[in-house]
């Protein structure tokens, strides 16, 4: 089982920059595929950005492509996003999850969830 906590949410302006990290607790972060989740006020909780166990794969959502970019750092138990060129529909609440099974880009097949960080941009 792994425990997971995300930081570096916030208020940004449009055209500006957040890094968020997800520290994980609990034996084995360097076999779990981790991704990157969001969740808009009424709307579905949708796929940002994914990367395997290893690193050597990543999967992201076409709206974030080429300003986000999704890491690892096996060393640290930790897992960031980083978010540049921010615009006011990248606010949502920003999860990190966790899945041991499937390289995934789909929500249903991740078992362990963060709490969830906010992230605000204001145009």
């Amino acid at each position: 089982q792994v425990q997971l906590v995300e930081s570096g949410g916030g208020l940004v302006q449009a055209g500006g920059s957040l890094r968020l990290s997800c520290a994980a607790s609990g034996r084995y972060f360097s076999s779990y595929n981790m991704g990157w989740f969001r969740q808009a006020p009424g709307k579905q909780r949708e796929l940002v950005a994914a990367i395997s166990s290893g690193g050597s794969a990543t999967n992201y959502a076409d709206s974030v492509k080429g300003r986000f970019t999704i890491s690892r750092d096996n060393a640290k138990n930790t897992v960031y996003l980083q978010m540049n060129s921010l615009a006011p529909e990248d606010t949502a609440v920003y999860y990190c999850a966790a899945e041991r099974i499937y390289y995934s880009v789909n929500s249903r097949d991740y078992d362990y969830w963060g709490q969830g960080t906010q992230v605000t941009v204001s145009s």
